[in-house]
Parts: C-alpha cells; sequence; structure tokens
C-alpha cells in the first residue's frame, strides 16, 4: 500500500505556517479593530500577538508529541473519547473549510474592488481553487514550493507598506488614543483573532515532514512571531498614515494606505500582492485539509476510500477530489458575505483552540512519561488563563454585537451536525456501535420494515432462491424476522431455517412473530460474533440467505470460506445489501466496484451475479449464485 512521501523539510514548514496562520485580519483588521477602538486597537495586536504565540506553543507541545497527519483529531484522540475526537475533526474540518471561504472572498475583494464585476470574481476565485487542488493532487513537493513562494510574496508585500510607511507616519494621527472604553480592545482582539487562525495547519503535514516533532514546533512557533510583528507593524503604519476615522470607512484597507505612499500604480501592484498573499492562505487550507480526512478514513470516522494514497504522486488523491467539491460548494454560499463569514469563524475557531489548549494539561496527567521534544511554560496556570481570557473575549463580543447570539447557535447548529454522521459512520465500521446501535432502533426496525427491505425486494429474493420446500436454509443476519417469516413458509415445516443476529433485542421480536405464525422449524441463534463468523452451531444447509450483513462484515473471506463449508457443490446463496447509504454515505470499499465483489466471492468458491439496482433513500447490491467445484470455476 502506497505510503505519504516525507519530503518536507524546515523552511517549507514555516512558510505554509506563515501562510495559513496569516489570515484576512492582516489585510483587513486595521480597519476592523479601529472601527472599535480606534487608536487603541494597536493595543489589540500587541495583546494578540502575545497570546497567539503562547498559544502556539501549546501546538508545539502536542505535534511533537503525537507527528502524524491528523492534526487536531490526533490530538484529541489521546485526549478526549472516541466520539469527542470525532466532533473535533468535524469542527478542525469545519473551521477550515470556511476559513478557506472567508480567505478566497477577501482576496476577490482586493484584486477586483468593483462589486458589479459578481461573474468576474466567482470565475477568477473557481480557477483559483482548482488550480490550488490540482497542485495538491500532483504532489507535495510542488506544494511545498508553492506556499515558499506564497510566503516570501505575503512578506514582500507586508515590508513593501510598512518600511516606506515609517517615514510617512503623521503621528498626531495616534491622538486621541483612547477614543473607547477598555473593553472596546476585547471586542477588536475578538475580530482581528482570526489574523492567527491556522495553527494546525502544519500538524497535518506530520507524516510528509523530516523529523516532525522538532521541525514542526519550530515552525508553527517562529510562524506565529513572524504574522505577529507583520500585523502589529500594519497597524501601526495604517493608523500613522491614514485617520482611524477614515480608515473604518474603507473596505480595503491597506488599498488606502499604499496609494497614500506610492501612489496608484503602487496601490495596484500591492493589491495584486495581497491577493497573492492570501491565496496562499487559502493553500495553506487547501494543502492540508485532505490530510485531516485521511486521518478520520484511517480510524473509520469518514468514509474509508479516502484513507487511500495515490501510488504515484504519494498524496491521498480521494480526499483532495472531495475536499474540492466542498471548497467549491462553501465559496458558492460565502461569496459576497465577508463579514457575516467571518463571524461565524471567529467563535467556531475560539471553541476549537479551547478543546486544543485544554488537551496538554489533560496529556500530561494521561502520558506524563510520552516524549515531548517542546513543552509549553507555565501550562496549567496558562491554560485557566487563556481559556478564562477567550471565554471574556467572546462575551464581550455577545454584549457588543446584535446579532451575536445568532451567530453563536448557527455555529453550535453547525457542529451538531456531525454528531447524525458520526452514528452513521459507526453503524458501518465499528462492531460493538453496530450492537448496541441495532439493539436501540429494534423497534424502529419492525415499524420501518416495510421501507427497509420492500416487498419487491423480499420476493425477488425467494425467486432467486427458488423451490426451497423442505431444505434447509441459514439466514445470516435475520434482523427482525422480516425475511424470515417468508423463509418459514417456503421451507415449510418440513424444513428447517436457520436464524442468526447480533442483536438480542432484534432476536427477541423475531422470536415472538415465529412463536405467533406457529413456525416451530425455525431456530434462532445469537451471535454476536457475527461479524467475523457463522455461528458453528449451524448445521450443513442447502441455501444461505443474508441482508445487510455483507457491509458489516470485518473478515470477509474467512466468513465466506465458513459459509462455502456448509453448503454442498451447486448450493445457493443469495446476498443483498444497501449501497450509497441515503445517497450520502457509499458503502464499505470493497462494496463498491462490482468486479472486486465477484473476485471476493470466486476466490471463497462461489460462482456469482453482481447487479444494482435503486431503492428511494439507497440502492440495493444483489450477489447470487451458486458453490462451485474447484474443477468446474464457472457455471
Amino acid at each position: 500500500m502506497a505510503e505519504l512521501k516525507r519530503v518536507l523539510g524546515f523552511w517549507t514548514i514555516l512558510s505554509l505556517s506563515i501562510a495559513s496562520i496569516m489570515g484576512t485580519g492582516l489585510f483587513f483588521g486595521a480597519s476592523i479593530a479601529a472601527n472599535y477602538s480606534g487608536n487603541a486597537s494597536i493595543i489589540a495586536w500587541l495583546l494578540l500577538t502575545f497570546i497567539a504565540v503562547y498559544i502556539s506553543m501549546y501546538f508545539a507541545e502536542l505535534s511533537a508529541m503525537y507527528p502524524k497527519a491528523g492534526g487536531i483529531y490526533e490530538f484529541s484522540k489521546h485526549a478526549y473519547s472516541r466520539f469527542f475526537s470525532f466532533l473535533m475533526g468535524w469542527l478542525a474540518w469545519l473551521v477550515g473549510n470556511l476559513t478557506t471561504a472567508l480567505v478566497v472572498v477577501a482576496a476577490i475583494d482586493y484584486l477586483i474592488p468593483d462589486p458589479s464585476r459578481f461573474w468576474l470574481k466567482i470565475c477568477i476565485s473557481i480557477l483559483f481553487i482548482i488550480v490550488l487542488n490540482l497542485i495538491a493532487y500532483l504532489g507535495i513537493e510542488a506544494s511545498g514550493f508553492v506556499v515558499i513562494v506564497i510566503a516570501i510574496v505575503s512578506i514582500g508585500v507586508i515590508a513593501s507598506i510598512v518600511f516606506p510607511g515609517i517615514f510617512a507616519i503623521n503621528f498626531s494621527n495616534y491622538f486621541p488614543f483612547f477614543a473607547f472604553g477598555a473593553t472596546s480592545i476585547f471586542v477588536s482582539v475578538f475580530f482581528i483573532a482570526e489574523s492567527f487562525f491556522g495553527w494546525e495547519a502544519a500538524t497535518y503535514l506530520a507524516e510528509e515532514t523530516e523529523e516532525p516533532e522538532r521541525t514542526i514546533p519550530k515552525a508553527i512557533i517562529w510562524g506565529t512571531i513572524i504574522v505577529g510583528i507583520m500585523g502589529l507593524a500594519t497597524a501601526i503604519v495604517s493608523l500613522g498614515i491614514v485617520p482611524w476615522q477614515t480608515l473604518v470607512s474603507s473596505a480595503a484597507p491597506l488599498s488606502l494606505v499604499s496609494e497614500k505612499l506610492m501612489g496608484n500604480l503602487g496601490m495596484t501592484l500591492v493589491n495584486i500582492g495581497i491577493f497573492a498573499a492570501l491565496i496562499g492562505s487559502a493553500a495553506g487550507e487547501i494543502i492540508t485539509l485532505p490530510r485531516l480526512i485521511l486521518a478520520l478514513a484511517r480510524d473509520k470516522l469518514f468514509i474509508s476510500q479516502f484513507s487511500e494514497i495515490h501510488p504515484r504522486f504519494k498524496t491521498p488523491h480521494k480526499a483532495i477530489i472531495f475536499q474540492t467539491i466542498i471548497a467549491l460548494a462553501v465559496f458558492g454560499m460565502a461569496f459576497g458575505r465577508y463579514k457575516a463569514l467571518l463571524s461565524l469563524v471567529l467563535p467556531l475557531g475560539l471553541i476549537l483552540y479551547v478543546f486544543v489548549i485544554l488537551a496538554v494539561p489533560i496529556l500530561r496527567r494521561k502520558e506524563p512519561s510520552l516524549q515531548r521534544e517542546f513543552k509549553v511554560p507555565f501550562a496549567n496556570m496558562g491554560t485557566f488563563a487563556l481559556i478564562s481570557f477567550i471565554v471574556l473575549l467572546t462575551a464581550a463580543w455577545v454584549i457588543s454585537e446584535a446579532n451575536a447570539f445568532g451567530v453563536l447557535k448557527l455555529g453550535f447548529s453547525l457542529i451538531f451536525v456531525g454528531i447524525p454522521i458520526y452514528l452513521l459512520l459507526e453503524i458501518y465500521y465499528n462492531p460493538d456501535a453496530i450492537i448496541k446501535i441495532n439493539d436501540s432502533l429494534a423497534y424502529v426496525t419492525l415499524l420501518t420494515e416495510k421501507i427497509i427491505l420492500p416487498k419487491s425486494v423480499r420476493k425477488e429474493i425467494l425467486a432467486l432462491l427458488g423451490d426451497i420446500t423442505g431444505k434447509r436454509v441459514l439466514e445470516f443476519g435475520c434482523s427482525v424476522g422480516t425475511l424470515t417469516l417468508h423463509l418459514a413458509e417456503a421451507v415449510n415445516p418440513s424444513g428447517r431455517v436457520y436464524a442468526t443476529d447480533l442483536s438480542r433485542r432484534d432476536l427477541l421480536i423475531t422470536k415472538r412473530r415465529l412463536i405467533k405464525k406457529g413456525h416451530t422449524h425455525v431456530i434462532v441463534v445469537h451471535d454476536e460474533h457475527q461479524i467475523n463468523r457463522v455461528h458453528p452451531s449451524i448445521p450443513h444447509v442447502d441455501a444461505i440467505v443474508s441482508i445487510g450483513m455483507m457491509g458489516y462484515l470485518q473478515d470477509v473471506k474467512k466468513v465466506l470460506k465458513e459459509m462455502r463449508d456448509l453448503l454442498p457443490y451447486g448450493g445457493k446463496i443469495v446476498f443483498v445489501d444497501y449501497a450509497d447509504f441515503f445517497n450520502i454515505i457509499p458503502n464499505v470499499a470493497w462494496l463498491s466496484n462490482d468486479k472486486v465483489i465477484e473476485k471476493m466471492f470466486r476466490d471463497a468458491g462461489f460462482s456469482v451475479f453482481v447487479t444494482r439496482k435503486k431503492g428511494l433513500f439507497w440502492n440495493y447490491v444483489y450477489v447470487y449464485g451458486i458453490k462451485f467445484h474447484e474443477n468446474i470455476p464457472y457455471v
């Protein structure tokens, strides 16, 4: 199996950290912060820089402990429960996608400020999203080169404003310094906090980095320091050249500053440079987010196919294709809504970082002996101080902004969307969860059996089995007895049905239904290990039927071999399973390809046909055929 390629060094990871951490606040933040606290927003930048550098140390310690592709998800997996670590991965993925949309929207507004050129802006943005994803698909070396170039451009753009701007500052612009109350500084910090979102990006590339336990912590901290210096210097120069009352009225504040410094030509060049820098920030997310999907998929907390690595390019190619589609969809929904999107990203990002910060003291207690190349100074006291500060920031925002509570509710609803997705994934991939969920949903299954297994499907299964009068039939996974009742009638009392299932509650319902119908020739067998075997008490049978069990099987080859041993030559099998569940989640990897299914059954000694039929909420995969003799491979 192909693996990720470990080729990235310190300068590439540092460049990625700068590109990813450097959010839109660096280019819009001077006016946004000044709108709430005037010239005192410089204090907000200074305060935020110190806090951001300290938070970066938390990421440094965690990435040194767990240098794997999952980043935030990987830290959470060790600090919290499986369910909560999934929610953290889900939240990190949400924040990453929203941030990508945010910076692309901001970038195109700097390049083409005219709001009437709607379709041109849309087309350019889509083109850049696709090109960046294509680069990410083709290899990590090409992606690394891109982020190095963009980091150099970003630093160059800021330097082109800061250095000449120092000599053009009008110090009278800084007075009055405190035009608003002290609380306004906290509100300013809240709205420019996104300037530093993105510490996690570098951690997703741990498996493609040389000596990641040393390289990534150092790159994250230095990247944060560099971005902090650039942000503070930009705010000081911007407010010194353009009075804050004028600056806050500009949708592109650095355009206004560069025009005063260098004229129209200089402003145009700076705008192009800012566009490139912001696209670079989007590139950081585009390159790294598929690695988060990869890590979740490896642990069966996302579609398992997304864990595949391209044999030639050594990239998670399926995760990148999926991420491209999502990035385009989110951008389409967010286009033209910069302020609304920023207000949504900020609380979600702060919630995410609170739990990352908490992970450090938790893991110090849980894993005290684990090697740490870097340790956060004063972690216990610092954790309390940071979380208190974040809570204070959020409170100041809620109090000062009329629609803040509504944005918070929207943010939490997006997080909670992850819960049903988690349950669906657990149903597909987690053996323990399969049993618990089947037990808890037994009566729901009974009430909805006509939808889950429609009459037309039942008739077709019986037709494929043929005449089974007086025969012995194994029903592998009988659920609540929907098909069992039909099988009992088809074999009649001279035959025998062996109905097995892993859910005790499903079997209780099945037994009651059989007793009510007087079907004493059905033997019901509970087997909690059914995903790995055929119950040893099952004797030789003439036919085997199974509904909805193929996707659950953990050791498919073993189960099929055991089934073959129970059948005579020519004994029939009919398997039916659900694919493309609710047209959102596809089935497990081996059920996605008919040729793979045929080969799997053929290798086990069965000659089968595979067909697919559309259902209302999902598709059906039919696998039916016979046990063949070793010397007669096709019948």
